[in-house]
Protein backbone atom coordinates (compact mmCIF):
# COMPACT_ATOMS: atom_id res chain seq x y z
CA UNK A 1 0.00 0.00 0.00
CA UNK A 2 1.33 3.49 -1.09
CA UNK A 3 2.66 5.54 1.94
CA UNK A 4 0.78 8.91 2.53
CA UNK A 5 2.58 11.94 1.63
CA UNK A 6 4.54 13.22 4.12
CA UNK A 7 3.57 16.98 4.24
CA UNK A 8 5.13 19.15 7.19
CA UNK A 9 3.99 22.45 7.53
CA UNK A 10 1.55 24.73 8.87
CA UNK A 11 -1.06 23.82 6.65
CA UNK A 12 0.06 19.76 6.33
CA UNK A 13 -3.26 18.34 8.06
CA UNK A 14 -5.70 19.94 6.04
CA UNK A 15 -3.54 19.28 2.50
CA UNK A 16 -3.70 15.28 4.04
CA UNK A 17 -7.29 15.87 4.43
CA UNK A 18 -7.63 17.09 1.19
CA UNK A 19 -5.82 14.36 -0.82
CA UNK A 20 -7.18 11.83 1.03
CA UNK A 21 -10.70 13.38 -0.14
CA UNK A 22 -9.48 13.21 -3.31
CA UNK A 23 -8.18 9.66 -3.48
CA UNK A 24 -11.76 8.34 -1.80
CA UNK A 25 -13.55 10.50 -5.06
CA UNK A 26 -11.36 7.58 -7.42
CA UNK A 27 -8.42 9.82 -7.79
CA UNK A 28 -4.89 8.78 -8.44
CA UNK A 29 -4.06 12.58 -7.63
CA UNK A 30 -0.13 11.76 -7.70
CA UNK A 31 0.80 14.62 -9.65
CA UNK A 32 -1.17 16.95 -7.95
CA UNK A 33 0.45 15.62 -4.70
CA UNK A 34 3.75 16.01 -5.81
CA UNK A 35 2.90 19.55 -6.52
CA UNK A 36 1.28 20.49 -3.07
CA UNK A 37 4.70 18.36 -1.73
CA UNK A 38 6.66 21.34 -3.53
CA UNK A 39 4.49 23.82 -1.60
CA UNK A 40 4.98 22.36 1.31
CA UNK A 41 8.14 22.25 1.33
CA UNK A 42 8.33 25.91 0.53
CA UNK A 43 6.54 26.92 3.35
CA UNK A 44 8.98 24.90 5.55
CA UNK A 45 12.07 26.28 3.89
CA UNK A 46 10.47 29.80 4.51
CA UNK A 47 9.40 29.19 8.00
CA UNK A 48 5.82 30.31 7.05
CA UNK A 49 3.24 30.84 9.32
CA UNK A 50 0.20 30.01 6.52
CA UNK A 51 0.03 30.20 3.22
CA UNK A 52 -0.49 33.52 2.21
CA UNK A 53 0.13 35.81 -0.58
CA UNK A 54 3.59 36.03 0.00
CA UNK A 55 4.90 32.56 0.63
CA UNK A 56 2.36 31.65 -2.38
CA UNK A 57 4.60 34.41 -4.82
CA UNK A 58 7.78 32.82 -2.51
CA UNK A 59 6.87 29.29 -3.85
CA UNK A 60 5.80 30.44 -7.32
CA UNK A 61 9.68 32.09 -7.72
CA UNK A 62 11.11 28.73 -7.35
CA UNK A 63 9.58 27.35 -10.56
CA UNK A 64 10.53 30.40 -12.82
CA UNK A 65 12.31 28.33 -15.17
CA UNK A 66 9.20 25.95 -16.35
CA UNK A 67 7.28 26.71 -19.30
CA UNK A 68 4.32 29.06 -18.50
CA UNK A 69 1.81 26.50 -19.28
CA UNK A 70 3.22 24.15 -16.60
CA UNK A 71 3.66 26.56 -14.33
CA UNK A 72 0.00 28.01 -14.93
CA UNK A 73 -1.36 24.22 -13.86
CA UNK A 74 0.64 23.75 -10.70
CA UNK A 75 -0.82 27.49 -9.62
CA UNK A 76 -4.44 25.44 -9.91
CA UNK A 77 -3.68 22.89 -7.89
CA UNK A 78 -2.67 25.06 -5.16
CA UNK A 79 -5.76 27.05 -6.20
CA UNK A 80 -8.23 24.42 -6.29
CA UNK A 81 -6.32 23.13 -2.37
CA UNK A 82 -7.32 27.10 -1.35
CA UNK A 83 -11.37 26.70 -2.37
CA UNK A 84 -11.59 24.02 -0.52
CA UNK A 85 -9.71 25.21 2.73
CA UNK A 86 -12.18 28.18 2.20
CA UNK A 87 -14.84 25.85 3.13
CA UNK A 88 -13.79 25.67 6.60
CA UNK A 89 -11.93 28.98 6.62
CA UNK A 90 -13.89 31.60 4.99
CA UNK A 91 -10.76 34.10 5.30
CA UNK A 92 -7.93 31.58 4.42
CA UNK A 93 -5.92 33.14 1.58
CA UNK A 94 -6.63 32.14 -2.26
CA UNK A 95 -4.30 33.35 -5.25
CA UNK A 96 -6.23 35.54 -8.00
CA UNK A 97 -6.12 33.35 -11.18
CA UNK A 98 -6.12 36.48 -13.27
CA UNK A 99 -2.48 36.73 -12.50
CA UNK A 100 -1.83 33.37 -13.59
CA UNK A 101 0.88 33.13 -16.42
CA UNK A 102 -1.27 32.67 -19.69
CA UNK A 103 -2.62 29.24 -21.13
CA UNK A 104 0.24 27.63 -23.70
CA UNK A 105 -0.72 27.75 -27.53
CA UNK A 106 -1.72 24.33 -28.12
CA UNK A 107 0.76 22.21 -29.91
CA UNK A 108 -0.14 21.10 -33.46
CA UNK A 109 0.35 17.44 -33.84
CA UNK A 110 2.73 15.73 -36.07
CA UNK A 111 1.21 13.40 -38.29
CA UNK A 112 2.73 9.92 -39.19
CA UNK A 113 2.24 8.68 -42.57
CA UNK A 114 2.79 5.19 -43.23
CA UNK A 115 5.47 6.16 -45.00
CA UNK A 116 7.12 7.58 -42.25
CA UNK A 117 6.80 4.40 -39.82
CA UNK A 118 8.22 2.26 -42.59
CA UNK A 119 11.49 4.59 -42.73
CA UNK A 120 10.87 4.23 -39.02
CA UNK A 121 11.21 0.80 -38.79
CA UNK A 122 13.62 0.01 -41.60
CA UNK A 123 15.90 2.49 -39.23
CA UNK A 124 15.49 0.73 -36.38
CA UNK A 125 17.57 -2.42 -37.66
CA UNK A 126 21.02 0.23 -37.37
CA UNK A 127 20.12 1.20 -33.81
CA UNK A 128 23.32 0.10 -31.54
CA UNK A 129 22.93 -2.53 -28.78
CA UNK A 130 23.79 -1.41 -25.38
CA UNK A 131 24.17 -3.15 -21.92
CA UNK A 132 21.69 -1.84 -20.29
CA UNK A 133 19.16 -2.68 -23.30
CA UNK A 134 20.53 -5.42 -25.74
CA UNK A 135 17.32 -5.59 -27.23
CA UNK A 136 16.94 -2.24 -27.90
CA UNK A 137 16.41 -2.56 -31.99
CA UNK A 138 13.85 -4.82 -31.47
CA UNK A 139 12.18 -2.84 -28.67
CA UNK A 140 11.87 0.35 -30.72
CA UNK A 141 10.59 -1.60 -33.70
CA UNK A 142 7.85 -2.85 -31.32
CA UNK A 143 6.91 0.33 -29.27
CA UNK A 144 6.83 2.00 -32.95
CA UNK A 145 4.32 -0.66 -34.24
CA UNK A 146 2.31 -0.72 -31.50
CA UNK A 147 2.39 3.38 -30.65
CA UNK A 148 1.43 3.47 -34.29
CA UNK A 149 -0.87 0.39 -34.81
CA UNK A 150 -3.02 0.84 -31.78
CA UNK A 151 -3.13 4.41 -30.60
CA UNK A 152 -2.19 3.48 -26.84
CA UNK A 153 -0.79 5.96 -24.95
CA UNK A 154 2.83 6.26 -23.61
CA UNK A 155 2.04 5.10 -20.18
CA UNK A 156 -0.03 2.10 -21.25
CA UNK A 157 2.81 1.10 -23.86
CA UNK A 158 5.38 0.87 -20.82
CA UNK A 159 2.93 -0.89 -18.34
CA UNK A 160 2.34 -3.90 -20.61
CA UNK A 161 4.19 -7.21 -19.35
CA UNK A 162 4.44 -10.70 -21.75
CA UNK A 163 1.53 -11.37 -19.89
CA UNK A 164 -0.67 -8.86 -21.79
CA UNK A 165 -0.20 -10.12 -24.79
CA UNK A 166 -2.95 -13.31 -25.29
CA UNK A 167 -1.49 -15.77 -28.28
CA UNK A 168 -4.89 -17.71 -28.54
CA UNK A 169 -6.98 -14.14 -28.35
CA UNK A 170 -4.79 -12.14 -30.08
CA UNK A 171 -5.49 -8.83 -27.71
CA UNK A 172 -3.52 -7.02 -25.64
CA UNK A 173 -4.76 -5.99 -22.19
CA UNK A 174 -4.46 -2.44 -20.94
CA UNK A 175 -4.90 -2.97 -17.44
CA UNK A 176 -5.99 0.47 -14.92
CA UNK A 177 -4.67 2.99 -17.15
CA UNK A 178 -6.10 6.83 -17.47
CA UNK A 179 -9.61 7.29 -15.51
CA UNK A 180 -8.35 3.50 -13.61
CA UNK A 181 -9.83 1.63 -17.03
CA UNK A 182 -9.06 -1.42 -18.48
CA UNK A 183 -9.79 -2.80 -21.83
CA UNK A 184 -8.89 -5.66 -24.20
CA UNK A 185 -7.31 -4.38 -27.57
CA UNK A 186 -7.70 -7.16 -30.74
CA UNK A 187 -4.76 -6.97 -32.76
CA UNK A 188 -4.42 -7.75 -36.36
CA UNK A 189 -2.36 -10.94 -37.65
CA UNK A 190 1.10 -8.19 -38.80
CA UNK A 191 0.80 -6.85 -35.97
CA UNK A 192 0.76 -10.02 -33.91
CA UNK A 193 3.38 -11.40 -35.70
CA UNK A 194 5.84 -8.77 -34.46
CA UNK A 195 4.74 -8.73 -30.95
CA UNK A 196 5.59 -13.11 -32.07
CA UNK A 197 9.11 -12.14 -33.57
CA UNK A 198 9.63 -10.05 -30.43
CA UNK A 199 9.45 -12.75 -28.24
CA UNK A 200 11.33 -14.99 -30.16
CA UNK A 201 14.54 -13.11 -29.85
CA UNK A 202 13.76 -12.95 -26.28
CA UNK A 203 13.53 -16.38 -25.85
CA UNK A 204 17.02 -17.11 -28.00
CA UNK A 205 18.74 -14.99 -25.44
CA UNK A 206 17.75 -16.73 -23.00
CA UNK A 207 15.78 -13.61 -21.31
CA UNK A 208 12.99 -14.20 -18.59
CA UNK A 209 9.43 -15.05 -19.77
CA UNK A 210 8.04 -14.53 -16.87
CA UNK A 211 4.30 -13.25 -17.48
CA UNK A 212 5.23 -10.03 -15.54
CA UNK A 213 8.01 -9.18 -17.47
CA UNK A 214 7.78 -5.85 -19.23
CA UNK A 215 7.43 -6.15 -23.44
CA UNK A 216 9.13 -2.45 -23.23
CA UNK A 217 12.28 -4.09 -21.54
CA UNK A 218 15.73 -3.53 -20.67
CA UNK A 219 18.24 -5.19 -18.62
CA UNK A 220 18.20 -2.48 -15.75
CA UNK A 221 17.56 -3.33 -11.62
CA UNK A 222 17.69 -6.75 -13.02
CA UNK A 223 15.20 -6.25 -15.62
CA UNK A 224 12.19 -2.86 -15.89
CA UNK A 225 10.69 -0.87 -18.41
CA UNK A 226 12.00 1.71 -19.97
CA UNK A 227 10.77 5.60 -18.44
CA UNK A 228 8.77 8.06 -20.87
CA UNK A 229 11.63 10.24 -21.07
CA UNK A 230 14.19 6.95 -22.32
CA UNK A 231 11.84 5.90 -24.78
CA UNK A 232 11.36 9.45 -25.86
CA UNK A 233 15.56 9.90 -26.13
CA UNK A 234 15.92 6.73 -27.79
CA UNK A 235 13.50 7.42 -30.81
CA UNK A 236 14.67 11.00 -31.35
CA UNK A 237 17.66 9.53 -33.53
CA UNK A 238 15.47 7.75 -35.38
CA UNK A 239 13.24 11.22 -36.24
CA UNK A 240 16.67 12.92 -37.05
CA UNK A 241 18.11 10.37 -39.48
CA UNK A 242 14.60 9.99 -40.79
CA UNK A 243 14.67 13.82 -41.44
CA UNK A 244 10.86 13.79 -39.80
CA UNK A 245 9.87 16.77 -38.16
CA UNK A 246 6.86 19.42 -37.63
CA UNK A 247 6.46 22.33 -39.69
CA UNK A 248 8.18 24.10 -37.40
CA UNK A 249 11.26 22.37 -37.16
CA UNK A 250 10.84 20.12 -34.10
CA UNK A 251 10.72 16.53 -33.39
CA UNK A 252 7.55 14.99 -33.12
CA UNK A 253 6.43 13.61 -29.20
CA UNK A 254 5.71 9.70 -28.99
CA UNK A 255 2.03 11.39 -28.38
CA UNK A 256 1.85 12.15 -31.77
CA UNK A 257 1.68 8.43 -32.70
CA UNK A 258 -1.67 8.52 -30.80
CA UNK A 259 -3.47 11.69 -32.83
CA UNK A 260 -2.11 10.02 -36.29
CA UNK A 261 -3.90 6.42 -34.97
CA UNK A 262 -7.20 8.27 -34.94
CA UNK A 263 -6.99 10.35 -38.28
CA UNK A 264 -5.60 7.45 -40.09
CA UNK A 265 -8.82 5.43 -38.51
CA UNK A 266 -10.85 8.04 -40.01
CA UNK A 267 -9.19 8.31 -43.54
CA UNK A 268 -9.59 4.30 -43.25
CA UNK A 269 -13.24 4.80 -42.90
CA UNK A 270 -14.14 7.31 -45.32
CA UNK A 271 -12.03 5.43 -48.09
CA UNK A 272 -13.90 2.44 -47.57
CA UNK A 273 -17.17 4.18 -47.58
CA UNK A 274 -18.39 3.60 -44.30
CA UNK A 275 -20.75 5.21 -41.87
CA UNK A 276 -17.94 7.85 -39.91
CA UNK A 277 -19.94 8.97 -37.45
CA UNK A 278 -21.19 5.40 -36.29
CA UNK A 279 -17.55 4.49 -36.22
CA UNK A 280 -16.42 7.14 -33.98
CA UNK A 281 -17.88 5.41 -30.59
CA UNK A 282 -16.04 2.59 -31.37
CA UNK A 283 -12.64 4.64 -31.89
CA UNK A 284 -13.08 6.56 -28.83
CA UNK A 285 -13.78 2.51 -26.74
CA UNK A 286 -10.40 1.19 -28.39
CA UNK A 287 -8.43 4.32 -27.49
CA UNK A 288 -9.56 4.27 -23.86
CA UNK A 289 -11.74 7.39 -24.18
CA UNK A 290 -15.10 7.90 -22.02
CA UNK A 291 -17.20 9.42 -24.54
CA UNK A 292 -16.54 10.77 -28.19
CA UNK A 293 -15.74 14.48 -27.64
CA UNK A 294 -12.45 13.41 -26.06
CA UNK A 295 -12.10 11.37 -29.24
CA UNK A 296 -12.71 14.62 -31.20
CA UNK A 297 -9.61 16.47 -29.58
CA UNK A 298 -6.96 13.72 -31.70
CA UNK A 299 -8.90 14.66 -34.97
CA UNK A 300 -6.71 16.68 -36.54
CA UNK A 301 -8.49 18.37 -39.80
CA UNK A 302 -5.74 17.74 -42.10
CA UNK A 303 -4.69 16.29 -45.82
CA UNK A 304 -5.81 14.02 -47.06
CA UNK A 305 -8.30 13.73 -44.74
CA UNK A 306 -10.14 17.18 -45.57
CA UNK A 307 -10.50 16.21 -49.19
CA UNK A 308 -12.20 12.78 -48.20
CA UNK A 309 -14.99 14.19 -46.80
CA UNK A 310 -15.37 16.90 -49.03
CA UNK A 311 -15.76 14.31 -51.69
CA UNK A 312 -18.05 12.62 -49.16
CA UNK A 313 -20.42 15.74 -48.99
CA UNK A 314 -19.80 15.89 -52.81
CA UNK A 315 -21.04 12.50 -53.50
CA UNK A 316 -24.28 12.70 -51.20
CA UNK A 317 -25.33 16.58 -51.35
CA UNK A 318 -23.04 17.82 -54.34
CA UNK A 319 -26.53 18.38 -56.40
CA UNK A 320 -28.21 20.43 -53.97
CA UNK A 321 -25.08 23.21 -54.34
CA UNK A 322 -26.04 25.38 -57.22
CA UNK A 323 -23.96 28.37 -57.83
CA UNK A 324 -26.38 31.46 -57.70
CA UNK A 325 -27.61 32.89 -61.16
CA UNK A 326 -25.76 36.50 -61.20
CA UNK A 327 -28.15 38.58 -63.93
CA UNK A 328 -26.63 40.04 -66.93
CA UNK A 329 -25.85 43.85 -66.50
CA UNK A 330 -27.66 45.70 -69.30
CA UNK A 331 -25.54 47.42 -71.63
CA UNK A 332 -26.46 51.58 -71.82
Amino acid sequence: MAQPPAFSSVVAPILRRYVDLKQALGRRFSAVTYTLLSMDRCLNAGKCRDLNADAFKAWCRTHEHVASGVRRAWMFEVYNFCLYRRRTEPQCFVPDPSTFPPHHQRLIPYIFSETDVARLLDATADVKRHPYSPLRPEVLRLAIVLLFTTGIRRGELLKLTLGDYSRQESTLHIRETKFFKSRLLPVNGDIAQEIERYLVVRSRQNLSASQDTPLIWNARQGGRPYTGSALQRCLQPLFKDCRIVTAHGKLPRIHDFRHSFAVTALLRWYRMGADVGAKLPLLATYLGHGDVSSTHYYLQFIEPLRTAASNRFADHYGALVVPPHVPKRRRR
